[in-house]
């Protein structure tokens, strides 16, 4: 039996798009279960999309040779009317079409989930990442004058000084090209603003590379990721990536094994800023048009927010507003947490 024009049409669109083997259709069975496990916090989330072809929908191709000339149009119509339907759908009913949560990004894929792999390039529904059309590029925003105006701030003797470039941040967001792309310029540069104002708190202006007090080992019982002999997970790289799950997930996503090799983020400036990067399109990038106040809680809210330690609050705040007045934005609302 061959496979209808149809089916065929969806697996040569599969392959294109990279699917594995396991989830191409294949003639003798047409139901497949695909699960994948994405981890973009130190909690895991398991997302599982689903295709369930059943036995009508197997077309021979006598069948298809034989449908009417009326049944063809009266199918160009539904295509036509479902695709006005789409466009006229809100972000989050197309999610939930797609069989997400209304807070969930369907992937180019079918997937659900938050971060980079979900909202990012080809979401199909939900909170996607949308790019500024026209919009000036990152690195024209993050000017040499913009990013040496941060770290000529930093003490003459600090590491990150002779460690921390603007040519390796702009290659590192070459992996993450959807960094400082949001909807408008002023939601851009605001992302911008608030990524680089958290950077500046957490190395003292590219001061430090790694964490000062380096006696704590952050190593969590993870099955999944557990903590390699002798390794340290303490905090690292412009946005202090911390913890063996972080650097496992950090790692899973950059092809890198930072599990066993955890100081390579500080100590090649290109997987610093990629894992700062990762870390903020996974954890931080699904609630910045919340206010920065959702940024700070992102990143350090259990010890920060809710009065926590409120100086640290106002710094980070103190740095996102001068780098909008920089970029010439408004820094928005809901600052604090």
């Amino acid at each position: 039996m061959r496979l209808s024009k149809k089916l065929w049409s969806l697996k040569q669109q599969m392959k294109r798009k990279g699917a594995s083997q396991d989830m191409l259709i294949s003639k003798d069975r047409l139901e497949q279960d695909y699960a994948v496990t994405d981890i973009s916090s130190p909690h895991d989330s398991i997302n599982t999309w689903c295709i369930n072809l059943s036995a009508h929908h197997k077309f021979s191709s006598h069948s298809l040779k034989m449908e009417s000339l009326a049944m063809r149009k009266y199918s160009l119509t539904v295509v036509l009317v479902g695709i006005l339907a789409a466009v006229a759908m809100p972000q989050n009913v197309l999610a939930q079409n797609c069989g997400c949560a209304p807070n969930l990004c369907c992937s180019q894929f079918g997937f659900c989930g938050l971060g980079n792999d979900y909202c990012g390039t080809g979401c199909k529904g939900g909170p996607c990442f949308s790019k500024s059309p026209g919009g000036a590029s990152v690195a024209s925003i993050v000017s040499p004058a913009f990013f040496n105006g941060i770290i000529n701030q930093a003490r003459s003797d600090c590491v990150g000084k002779r460690f921390y470039t603007r040519q390796a941040f702009l290659t590192a967001h070459d992996s993450f090209p959807d960094f400082g792309k949001l909807g408008s310029d002023v939601d851009s540069k605001r992302e911008i603003a608030a990524f680089f104002a958290h950077a500046t708190h957490e190395t003292e202006h590219f001061c430090y590379t790694e964490e000062i007090d380096k006696s704590n080992r952050y190593c969590e019982n993870s099955p999944q990721y557990p903590c390699a002999p002798g390794k340290s997970y303490h905090g690292r790289g412009p946005i202090q990536l911390t913890g063996n799950i972080n650097y496992g997930n950090a790692g899973k996503a950059l092809g890198l094994n930072l599990l066993n090799n955890p100081e390579l983020v500080a100590t090649n400036p290109v997987v610093s800023f990629k894992t700062a990067l990762w870390y903020w399109m996974n954890a931080v990038r699904p609630v910045v048009r919340q206010g920065f106040g959702a940024t700070i809680k992102a990143i350090n809210g259990r010890i920060e927010c809710g009065g926590g330690a409120p100086q640290k609050v106002q710094r980070r705040i103190g740095f996102y507003t001068a780098y909008c007045k920089q970029l010439g934005v408004d820094p928005g609302p809901n600052l604090s947490c």
